[in-house]
């Protein structure tokens, strides 16, 4: 086992680790691959842009006291989307962060330094193995094999990676989120474990009875699954991409739509507030009183209108179009 003081493992595949017994004490195992409902409520909400401004370039304000010490910390972050503009690179961060916090329950970052170019990279690295041991931040890297494609696999011992907890930032998800989320993925968990359960109540023919008959109401079985969705997702307003239910009117679409948004900007706002943390506590290993603030504009849809949307769709004050037109940014 080598302990050394170093970067994280940034390319690190799960699935080709070999646990041993401490590191399953140590290091909280991978999650079970999420079901269709689950993983379809994931993908949804972690897309926090695509339908709301699109095509905006100007969705956040920066306030700093060093415009160049924040070009220099913004100016190449290194996220699955590439890098941009600074506003395109924040962007990026909040995407990429949000869908670590969804699938995950935190994200880090670690700050890499070009000496020679005088530039800083910021680069994600996945929370797996990483913990704090006796106050100081470790990563866990349990004994493991990498492959590659034009020569034999290489197989590496146990490491444990000393971190500079000055250049790793962290971001956690929201309580009240996280606990949002945790009650209905536990319905969603089961909904999807039994998705297709009705399948074991058809009746088995034999040889005296070829066509058996099924008293099983199938139908009764759609709409529980169905109800128990709606009532699990009811706080979220996911509407479960049934978009062309029968079941369902334009009005009760528009409060789950709205609520939906609302619960993506309230995330939003919790990653830009952690990020400017983070940043201005970085920024001050280079500049003691260094601060910067990050904040939506007026281009991102509002927290308070659409509370006031759905006062008035409640009222019947207003249509389902503009309400339409609002989130959507159509």
């Amino acid at each position: 086992m080598k302990i050394f003081r170093s970067e994280p493992l940034h390319l690190y595949q799960h699935h080709d680790a070999h646990l041993g017994f401490f590191d399953r004490l140590l290091v909280k195992g991978e999650q079970e691959r999420p079901g269709f409902n689950r993983r379809m409520f994931d993908e949804d909400f972690a897309r926090l842009f695509n339908s709301m401004s699109r095509g905006s370039s100007n969705l956040f304000e920066i306030e700093s006291n060093d415009d160049d010490l924040m070009q220099k910390l913004l100016g190449n972050v290194n996220t699955r989307y590439g890098s941009h503009t600074i506003d395109e690179s924040i962007r990026g961060l909040v995407e990429e962060i949000a869908q670590s916090l969804i699938w995950c329950g935190s994200s880090y970052f670690f700050i890499h330094e070009d000496t020679e170019q005088e530039k800083i990279h910021l680069a994600s690295f996945h929370s797996y193995g990483v913990l704090s041991l006796f106050g100081t931040l470790i990563q866990w890297v349990p004994k493991r094999r990498e492959r590659h494609w034009d020569r034999d696999g290489e197989v590496f011992s146990r490491e444990i990676r000393i971190l500079d907890a000055a250049k790793v930032m962290r971001f956690d998800m929201p309580i009240l989120i996280k606990r949002m989320l945790s009650a209905q993925n536990r319905t969603l968990t089961v909904l999807d474990k039994h998705q297709f359960g009705e399948t074991n109540f058809h009746s088995q023919a034999t040889h005296d009875t070829p066509n058996p008959t099924n008293h099983f109401d199938f139908s009764v079985w759609k709409d529980t699954q169905e109800h128990a969705l709606y009532r699990a997702t009811r706080r979220t307003g996911w509407n479960g991409r049934k978009y062309d239910s029968i079941k369902r009117l334009d009005f009760f679409d528009c409060h789950r739509l709205i609520r939906f948004r609302r619960n993506q900007l309230l995330l939003i706002d919790d990653i830009l507030n952690q990020l400017s943390s983070e940043l201005s506590r970085v920024g001050k290993s280079y500049k003691a009183d260094f601060s910067v603030k990050i904040s939506g504009t007026d281009e991102l849809p509002n927290v308070a209108y659409l509370n006031e949307l759905e006062v008035k769709l409640a009222r019947e004050e207003v249509g389902i179009n503009e309400i339409l037109d609002y989130c959507y940014e159509r």
